[in-house]
C-alpha cells in the first residue's frame, strides 16, 4: 500500500507538471497549438457506468458525482476523510485509470476514508464501466489535464 501511496503522489506531481505541456494529440492542434483531446468514452460504457454508479456510489459520492454537503477534505471524528466528489471539482481527476480502479476493487488507502473494497460485489468490467462514466462528468478542460496525466503514467 505504500507503493500505491507513492506512485499516486508521484502521478499527481507529474501531472500537474505536465498540464503546460503538450502530448501527442488525439485529434489535433487548436489554434492556440494546445493539444485537442477527443473524448473516446464509448456512450454504451458511459450509460452502464452510470446506472452501477447510481446503485453503488450515489448515495456516498452524491448525483453526478458531485459529493455530499460539507467539506469533503476535512477528516470526521474518527481521522477519515468523507467520500469526495468525484466530478472535476475534487482530485479523482488526478489519478491515472489503474490508480483509479485500484481504489474501487480494493477500497480507501488505509487511514484514508471508509470505501469499502468493490471487488467481490462488482466485476472488473462494471468497474471499468463506472470509471468510464466518472471522466464523463469532467469538464473538457479537466479532461485535457488528466488525459496528459494519464499518457505519462502509460509510459515505461
Amino acid at each position: 500500500m505504500k507503493s500505491l501511496k507513492w506512485k499516486i503522489f508521484a502521478t499527481l506531481v507529474v501531472g500537474l507538471g505536465l498540464a503546460g505541456c503538450d502530448g501527442t494529440p488525439l485529434a489535433g492542434q487548436a489554434e492556440t497549438g494546445e493539444v485537442v483531446v477527443e473524448r473516446k468514452l464509448d456512450p454504451m460504457q458511459v450509460t452502464r457506468g452510470k446506472v452501477i454508479y447510481e446503485k453503488h456510489c450515489l448515495e456516498c459520492h452524491g448525483v453526478g458525482g458531485r459529493g455530499q454537503p460539507g467539506d469533503w477534505r476535512i477528516r470526521d471524528a474518527d481521522g477519515h476523510f468523507p467520500p469526495p466528489p468525484l466530478d472535476d471539482s475534487a482530485h479523482a481527476w488526478h489519478h491515472p485509470t489503474a490508480v483509479l480502479l485500484e481504489v474501487i476493487r480494493e477500497g480507501s488507502p488505509q487511514g484514508q476514508g471508509k470505501m469499502a473494497a468493490w471487488k467481490d460485489t462488482l466485476s472488473e468490467a462494471e468497474m471499468q464501466d463506472v470509471v468510464t462514466y466518472i471522466k464523463s462528468l469532467w469538464s473538457d478542460e479537466v479532461y485535457q489535464l488528466w488525459w496528459k496525466m494519464e499518457q505519462q503514467s502509460l509510459e515505461p
